[in-house]
């Protein structure tokens, strides 16, 4: 174990930890810099570098009670960031695999003609219009790749509703797409 008297912010985090409003302001206004820093170089955008220094820094309230101080509060706080990071790019990549397969299973995708790009946009929008049962059953079905039967256990229904689900949401789809 560590000697827990070389970490520079001894000063305000068993306070911090305690849930002191105080101290877990001046630990932000510490690192809140390290934070955003770190996400941006890991992400190579400014806007992804604020939201995740947004989250991390709401997620550091509920986080904090359970640090246990086997490293420097900063190794920490930037093992949170990396993490964040990858959750960000691991979500982007199941998205946009999760839209290609969902374009497929609409009939949307057709060979690459420079439309690609327009159509992935216009998918994007069709489903975040559906309604959350569609949209939830979708994710699960087309985003997640899950069979029929585990998106029912998962939503807590039927495995014919997640069935129905899928078919009205290609039906709206293609309904949107002006191909009754």
């Amino acid at each position: 174990m560590r000697d827990i008297a070389t970490d520079p912010d001894d000063d305000v985090l068993p306070a911090a930890m305690a849930g002191d409003r105080r101290a877990f302001e001046i630990l932000l206004r510490r690192h809140y810099d390290r934070i955003h820093g770190l996400a941006w170089q890991l992400t190579g955008s400014r806007a992804d570098a604020d939201d995740i220094a947004q989250d991390v820094c709401c997620t550091l309230v509920e986080k904090l009670p359970g640090f246990r101080r086997e490293a420097r509060f900063t190794t920490w706080l930037c093992g949170i960031v990396f993490n964040a990071c990858r959750d960000v790019r691991r979500r982007r990549r199941s998205f946009k695999g999760f839209t290609e397969r969902l374009a497929v299973m609409a009939g949307l995708l057709r060979g690459p003609d420079g439309r690609d790009l327009h159509d992935a946009i216009w998918l994007r929008s069709a489903i975040a219009r559906l309604k959350p049962a569609y949209r939830d059953t979708v994710a699960l079905v087309a985003g997640q790749q899950l069979s029929h039967g585990e998106a029912a256990l998962i939503l807590g229904v039927a495995e014919a509703t997640v069935s129905w689900r899928m078919h009205e949401a290609r039906r709206l789809i293609a309904a949107a797409r002006g191909e009754d």
